[in-house]
């Protein structure tokens, strides 16, 4: 399969995306938050001592560490170089040894079949052009291998943070679909086709109780989460826009909050393995 748009344009797109990851600080929601994501999806994948493992849109590495420390020789690759900086430096003082390599999701620098499980846990789901990147995921697994995607799904919470945000963010050029697709079982079975085979999904929750209160919620991804840094940027000279967002924020933790103090939130996604057909 191939998937054409134009190069400047793409250019300039990623180099929004890598600018965008690197605000804030991802490590720590990826550390403070969701550390418990890497694991599930590392066993779900089946990761033996001596796999071929990659990672990819790794972060700081919150899948590929967990990969790691179960034995797989992991590659971590990412668009954002900061964020592999994190992961290095995450992965030394675990002494572990990983490689890891910046990478666009899109054109992968490896080998076709070059690894044994191929694997993406919220990160693969942002890159812009979903055929694009689906064909290289099949494309570096070896025939008979292991894909596995874990996503937020559209109708869950981060789903719905999307869907708080885009108002206030420039609108996605020509051709960039939405990240929270991946999280639609359907429309990952569409990108693969007829390439994978024992396709398993699931839709699971995170319980989420990291924040005291859903302003405290705001605030941390106000600070941390780039997509959120970044759509507060956009409107840093706009006081009724920036109030109004705080507000949206708000009201979108308080509407999910299933509990009093701390705040309780379940962040849905899809848990997707495939097999590569041999």
């Amino acid at each position: 399969m191939t998937t054409s748009f134009d190069p400047a344009v793409d250019e300039a797109l990623k180099a929004r995306h890598r600018a965008m990851w690197a605000l804030g600080d991802y490590p720590a929601v990826a550390t403070g938050v969701i550390a418990g994501l890497g694991p599930i999806l590392v066993e779900a994948c089946g990761v033996r001592p001596g796999d071929r493992v990659l990672d990819v849109a790794a972060g700081s590495g919150n899948a590929a560490i967990p990969a790691a420390l179960a034995g797989g020789r992991v590659t971590a690759s990412d668009l954002t170089p900061e964020l592999l900086d994190a992961g290095r430096r995450l992965a030394a003082n675990r002494d572990l040894d990983l490689a890891w390599r910046q990478a666009d999701a899109e054109a992968l620098p490896f080998a076709d079949g070059e690894f044994d499980r191929v694997m993406s846990c919220v990160g693969v789901m942002f890159a812009p052009h979903h055929q694009a990147a689906a064909d290289e995921l099949v494309r570096v697994c070896r025939p008979g291998g292991t894909i596995g995607l874990l996503s937020w799904t559209p109708e869950g919470f981060i789903g719905q943070l999307f869907g708080t945000m885009r108002p206030y963010m420039a609108p996605p050029p020509p051709g960039a679909q939405p990240p929270p697709l991946w999280g639609d079982e359907q429309h990952v079975r569409a990108l693969f086709g007829d390439r994978v085979t024992d396709v398993v999904a699931h839709r699971q929750v995170l319980r989420v109780e990291a924040f005291a209160s859903p302003q405290a919620f705001r605030d941390f991804f106000k600070a941390n989460y780039g997509p959120t840094v970044s759509a507060y940027r956009g409107i840093a000279d706009d006081p009724q826009r920036t109030t109004a967002l705080d507000h949206d924020l708000t009201e979108l933790a308080r509407r999910n909050d299933l509990g009093s103090s701390p705040t309780v939130l379940e962040w849905e996604y899809l848990l997707l393995t495939a097999r590569r057909v041999s």
